[in-house]
């Protein structure tokens, strides 16, 4: 069991501020490692596990051809982020006994709705990141002014 995992499931704390926010209370993603939540959040937020559900859209694929995909990946990485997937019931292994063994990987249809949901925060991205490319320089533009404004002072 990976660490920070709990055993049996469980729920984020409920308080008063519930009923102030409803469901867009800004604490429901409790930071306590028993959150359910925040521990499915954390796992399919994570760079590996969302480049993994884009890969397996409609389609199954070895273990070796999701590796040769994701630039970067260490195998141990792979294993584990499958491995996780498959557990958390997004991602569907099959065991082929042939010889030498073949394993294929596809998303179930858990891990589908997922990957429309994914497919949506990256349209997202793709509209809005000459905005935020912009921001950034700006950003980084006046980050650089105070600096130098503030070695001329010093």
């Amino acid at each position: 069991m990976e660490e920070g995992t709990s055993k049996s499931p469980s729920h984020c704390e409920v308080t008063a501020r519930d009923a102030e926010y409803g469901d867009t209370d800004p604490f429901q993603w409790d930071t306590r490692e028993d959150c359910e939540v925040r521990q499915i959040l954390d796992r399919v937020a994570d760079k590996w596990s969302l480049l993994v559900i884009a890969l397996l859209d409609r389609r199954r694929l070895r273990f070796t051809e999701l590796r040769r995909e994701i630039d970067g990946i260490s195998q141990r990485m792979l294993t584990v982020t499958l491995r996780q997937l498959e557990r958390d019931g997004l991602v569907k292994r099959t065991v082929h006994p042939v010889v030498p063994p073949r394993v294929d990987y596809e998303l179930t249809p858990l891990g589908g709705t997922l990957h429309t949901t994914i497919r949506s925060l990256v349209r997202w991205t793709e509209l809005h990141q000459n905005e935020i490319a912009a921001a950034r320089e700006a950003y980084d533009a006046k980050e650089a002014a105070e600096a130098a404004e503030a070695a001329r002072g010093a």
